[in-house]
């Protein structure tokens, strides 16, 4: 029981963190760093090894670093219609469609 609730809390959190970043480089490595967290969260779980959690964190790692790497970022939408705020701020109140 105690490893399911650690593997949900791992894998919960993992989702949870995993669209933060502006930058293509902020969630390259937020994605490794979660991506290894999560790996050696799951590889010492099922193994019980540290040798389960090393190659956990080093594959979650890389996975996680790729997955980072290919995600659309906060600005990938084109605004097409901008309005102004009373204090003179622009901000966006239609987006164009992204197919």
């Amino acid at each position: 029981m105690k490893k399911v609730i650690l593997l949900a809390t791992a894998l919960s959190s993992a989702l949870a963190l995993g669209g933060c970043g502006a930058t293509q480089q902020d969630r390259t490595v937020g994605g490794a760093a979660i991506g290894a967290v999560s790996g050696g969260v799951l590889g010492a779980a099922l193994t019980g090894r540290p040798g389960g959690a090393i190659v956990g964190a080093v594959a979650g790692g890389a996975v996680g670093a790729a997955i980072g790497a290919n995600t659309p970022g906060p600005d990938s939408r084109r605004c097409v219609r901008v309005r102004y705020d009373y204090y003179g701020n622009p901000y966006c109140v239609r987006f164009a469609p992204s197919y």
